[in-house]
């Protein structure tokens, strides 16, 4: 057969082409392979104690005896229709949160902490390093946990580098190390500069106390609109991501502050406001493919009931039915808000209260688990075919959408909706599950058959 091109002429279009690919793929490495919490639950400093895990564990457990004892009340307010559904997830969550009712604990010396003496910081600053070391060691320990420190703005810098410098100091003198999955969150950054400044303090930490480089992670919190598009009319996540090193394990979405950033009256702001719908796809088109994971703000109504029995007293039926009321609205909105983070393919979130706790898992395993026998078909018919698409009911499924689906077992082992046991109906075996990609599980698959 004839040809134009000539080896001289492809040469050079060809090393081209791969010296831009081997960028790409190196700056696009794909999601992370770590297991990402379905929550962070923020706590101010000064209340952290050893038991603080266990002991918000404890109440989520209460909120579920009072307000959702049984199937047909957490169908009633969560809204869900399936009663089989409503069963499988209320014994579920019931499990969740007596094994690992907190999966992410921020120690907060920001917005949950407020504005105290710099003596007063300071000794917390040590005492909730010790008692992190401390909680270590009892059951109900968070895999994740780390501190949000203050803004690195020009009022506050110096204390938060303080507070970073007491805490992580104290945890080393303690000589129980660095705990697994530490991470720090900087808050409201507004410039990439800020970034790199935590970045060369984490340098200089690691090197002081012989600590692998990396070993101190962060997260950067997004809560500005000038980080979604700059003065240059570009958006501004890509570079606190190159500025962060590698070190950036997670992008956090401040929803109240780029709503008032953004001159949104407080009477309208919420998780779901459309502002914040338009940043959070921002936030996941300039983080896609970069090993960053992704967290929703928080529900800010809590569900707190209103009266409370005086002491030797009890409460009138009236004040109970409203108790009810009120604590079943705020299930209900966080149950929402939860559910529609997940929609958009978000699975991370703030709780901020205790009671959240059964909301927050009741949507994430109803979610996962109302897709399951759907997705478990169509999967294994698409991963039998490997080669080929395949049509099952009235939904056709191409490579494209192998790995959305891959996704929803995912998500459902990461957060215990469903065990791996479970999520092999789909076809899968453990490893290719591991494996996380859809087209490493076609290459293994066309191997085999080879």
């Amino acid at each position: 057969m004839q040809t134009t091109f000539t080896p001289e002429m492809l040469d050079p279009i060809i090393a081209a082409l791969a010296r831009a690919n081997a960028a790409h793929d190196a700056l696009f490495s794909g999601d992370s392979t770590e297991r990402q919490p379905v929550h962070t639950f923020y706590g101010g400093a000064h209340l952290f104690k050893p038991e603080t895990p266990a002991r918000l564990g404890s109440v989520a457990l209460e909120t579920i005896r009072t307000y959702l004892p049984d199937s047909a009340s957490l169908a009633r307010c969560a809204g869900l229709t399936d009663d089989a559904l409503a069963g499988k997830v209320l014994e579920r969550i019931r499990a969740k949160l007596a094994r690992e009712p907190i999966e992410d604990f921020r120690i907060d010396f920001e917005d949950g902490y407020g504005n105290r003496t710099d003596a007063e910081e300071d000794g917390h600053a040590i005492s909730s390093a010790q008692a992190t070391v401390r909680a270590s060691t009892m059951p109900g320990f968070p895999l994740f946990i780390g501190i949000r420190i203050k803004p690195f703005t020009e009022a506050l810098r110096n204390r938060a580098i303080r507070t970073l410098d007491l805490f992580l100091t104290a945890l080393l003198a303690e000589g129980a190390g660095i705990p697994q999955n530490f991470v720090i969150t900087l808050p409201k950054v507004v410039r990439a500069e800020q970034v790199a400044a935590l970045v060369r303090l984490l340098d200089i930490f690691e090197t002081r106390h012989g600590l692998a480089r990396g070993t101190l992670k962060m997260e950067v919190m997004i809560e500005a609109p000038q980080l979604i598009i700059d003065a240059s009319g570009t958006c501004a996540i890509p570079k606190l991501l190159d500025a962060a090193e590698g070190r950036c394990r997670g992008l956090h979405f401040g929803p109240y502050d780029y709503l008032a950033s953004s001159n949104i009256t407080s009477a309208e702001a919420g998780v779901a406001h459309p502002a914040c719908d338009f940043a959070k796809q921002v936030m996941q088109a300039a983080a896609a493919g970069r090993a960053v994971m992704l967290s929703d703000g928080p529900t800010n109504i809590l569900p707190i009931p209103k009266h409370r029995a005086p002491v030797g007293g009890s409460l009138t039926e009236a004040q109970v039915s409203e108790n009810r009321s009120v604590v079943e609205r705020a299930l209900r909105l966080h149950f929402e808000n939860v559910q529609r983070s997940l929609v958009r393919g978000i699975y991370q979130g703030w709780d901020l209260h205790p009671g959240q706790l059964p909301a927050r898992y009741a949507a994430i395993h109803a979610f996962f688990l109302q897709s399951f026998d759907a997705a478990a078909q169509r999967l294994k018919n698409f991963v039998e075919q490997a080669a080929r698409a395949t049509l099952v009911g009235n939904v056709f499924d191409d490579a494209a959408t192998g790995q959305g689906l891959l996704n929803l077992f995912l998500g459902g082992v990461n957060c215990c909706a469903f065990t791996e046991d479970e999520a092999a109906a789909a076809g899968l075996t453990v490893e290719e599950l591991h494996s996380r990609s859809f087209l490493k599980i076609l290459d293994q698959r066309r191997a085999q058959t080879a």
